[in-house]
């Protein structure tokens, strides 16, 4: 029984983070998620969606997850995710295309991680954007 509060306490309190607002700097200074990555970071046009976005940092340094609509149009994210981020020093090491098409760039101590979705016919693609420490600590599963 006590593990399972712990469980249920950890995702309660992991699930009001996602609508914390982004302290960075002093306590004073709140930013919204939008304001905290630069504008090269999203294909022009693509429309955030700060509910399902994570971002801890801001600046070149952010690290998290970003949802943003992209528009109809994913051959144009594509190339914009190809060439804005080789043009900043990312690396391409992986790119898969399809109904939903997914790029893994690194640079330096970082991994992107860019996964596009294509809409139906009213709506427009979705672009997910994963930037996390490129040798982070990663914890197998113990089997039972």
């Amino acid at each position: 029984m006590k593990p399972l509060l712990i469980v249920a306490l950890s995702a309660a309190l992991l699930g009001g983070c996602s609508s914390t607002p982004l302290v960075s700097g002093s306590a004073d200074q709140v930013q919204a998620p939008t304001e905290a990555i630069s504008q090269s970071t999203l294909p022009p046009g693509a429309t955030m969606k700060p509910e399902l976005s994570l971002i801890i940092g801001s600046g070149a340094q952010w690290v998290g997850r970003v949802v943003a609509t992209v528009g109809k149009d994913i051959d144009a994210a594509i190339r914009f995710f190809i060439d804005t981020y080789q043009g900043q020093g990312w690396t391409l090491i992986s790119s898969v295309r399809g109904k939903s098409s997914l790029l893994v760039f690194t640079r330096q101590d970082r991994t992107a991680t860019v996964e596009l979705v294509e809409g139906g016919l009213m709506s427009g693609g979705t672009v997910t954007l994963t930037v996390a420490p490129r040798n982070a600590t990663v914890v197998a599963p113990k089997r039972p």
